[in-house]
């Protein structure tokens, strides 16, 4: 079963097991038998209040009130301490925007997507267009990774049709204007700072985006009239150090291993929230390591085929007495397929209608990441220059394994294609994308 509430229900358990910076891994450590002074609903309160709270104040005394002309950011691109490098502009067209909502014909959802030059967000946006509904996009274009990626999905979604606004999701003055652009019925929230290991370099990030961008984005919803239903990422990283597997909703998971983690868990508490207090809509979508074309350059199967071709040593990590790093790898197409049937089913939001959901996307077959290597090798016809490292203890667990079974009840969802034929496709992608042979 899911983990539905409708009006009574417990917060939430968490999940672990996604990606981070630049390599797959991370050293586990087992809680059980640590005694703790705090029960654990409210250590994650405390964590989520404190980073909650870090965040207010660094926006306040850095700098100061926000402006009117959105110019107020936090860049994904890091610095010597860790803040802002840029600022996020504004750019809207409201005629492009009431272009891009239109549907092709009755009973079709009109759907505000966040994180559409991202890679997930830039799959369901071109797939949820396709299916003749109507989509706009925001997204802040920030320098995480190489930018140029971002504008491709951007030049390639424009092309079908989508437009993609640009901005930031802590906005609030931008986030009404764009609520207020289309008759949206529904708000699919896929923006987000992402990755493991780079939140020990530019934690504050993850702050702003996380959590005050979801706050912002919520608190915006919560003004509109009808209040749509909405659909937003959340991460199998909040299963942390969850030693049972497969991962369920319903499993109750309290340790976070990981900043990146803890604001995705917190997010869904966040959530939870607004559903009591407001009869919001809301549900979560717990993506298991996700790939394929137009991923991102951070994920190993991405830059292990970087340095496959180029000759470069990868590096695999082992656990602590030699285990192997293990992921639930998730096609990108199944991903948008959950994604769409989680927006298809989403309740009304209304006090006697509206039901807080948890759901699993994932593969639900774990690969060893030695196997993804042997498939690049096999698919690229060459040797890598590999090497087996520890995993450092930067926040990733050992192995993620996806229990979908609520998705499945709630609509259907089936992963179908394995990891083999999801690399073949994406190296045919990289190839025809980078011009390499």
């Amino acid at each position: 079963m899911p983990l539905v509430d409708r009006q009574k229900s417990e917060v939430p358990a968490g999940g672990k097991g996604h990606r981070n910076m630049r390599r797959i891994g991370g050293l586990p450590r087992n809680p059980r038998g640590r005694k703790t002074t705090l029960k654990p609903a409210i250590q994650v309160f405390f964590v989520f209040a404190l980073c909650l709270a870090v965040g207010f104040l660094f926006l306040h005394d850095r700098f100061g009130t926000q402006s009117r002309t959105g110019q107020l950011g936090l860049s994904a691109g890091s610095n010597s301490v860790g803040y802002a490098s840029i600022s996020y502009k504004r750019v809207f067209s409201s005629d492009r925007s009431r272009t891009s909502c239109q549907t092709n014909g009755p009973g079709k959802h009109v759907v505000f997507v966040t994180g559409t030059g991202g890679f997930v967000g830039f799959h369901v946006a071109l797939a949820l267009h396709s299916q003749g509904h109507g989509v706009l996009g925001l997204d802040n274009f920030n320098d995480y990774y190489d930018t140029s990626l971002k504008r491709s999905r951007q030049a390639k979604l424009e092309s079908s049709g989508v437009y993609t606004a640009e901005g930031d999701i802590a906005d609030a003055a931008f986030m009404e204007e764009l609520l207020g652009a289309c008759p949206f019925t529904h708000v699919l929230h896929l923006a987000a700072q992402a990755g493991v290991r780079y939140a020990a370099e530019n934690p504050l990030a993850y702050v702003h985006s996380n959590l005050l961008g979801f706050v912002t984005l919520l608190e915006a919803v919560k003004a509109m009239d009808p209040m749509p239903p909405v659909v937003y990422a959340s991460s199998s990283s909040v299963y942390g150090l969850n030693t049972k597997v497969p991962f369920s909703e319903e499993d109750r998971v309290d340790h976070p291993a990981s900043l990146y983690a803890a604001t995705k868990k917190s997010d869904e508490m966040i959530a939870h929230t607004y559903y009591n207090i407001y009869g919001m809509s809301l549900t979560g979508l717990r993506f298991f390591t996700v790939y394929g074309p137009y991923g991102r350059p951070d994920m190993a199967y991405f830059f292990f085929t970087d340095d496959i071709l180029s000759g470069k040593q990868i590096q695999i990590f082992q656990g602590p007495n030699g285990e192997e790093v293990m992921r639930d790898f998730t096609y990108i197409d199944d991903i948008v397929d959950g994604v769409i049937g989680s927006i298809n089913t989403a309740p009304p939001s209304s006090k006697q209608e509206a039901q807080y959901r948890i759901f699993n996307l994932g593969n639900t077959q774990p690969e060893p990441v030695t196997t993804l290597v042997h498939y690049l090798e096999q698919i690229l016809d060459r040797p890598a220059n590999k090497t087996l490292v520890p995993m450092p203890p930067t926040g990733d667990v050992l192995a993620t394994h996806a229990n979908v079974s609520a998705a499945y009840e709630a609509f259907g969802y089936v992963p179908k294609t394995n990891l083999r034929s999801g690399l073949e496709k994406f190296v045919n992608w990289y190839r025809d994308y980078y011009g390499v042979s």
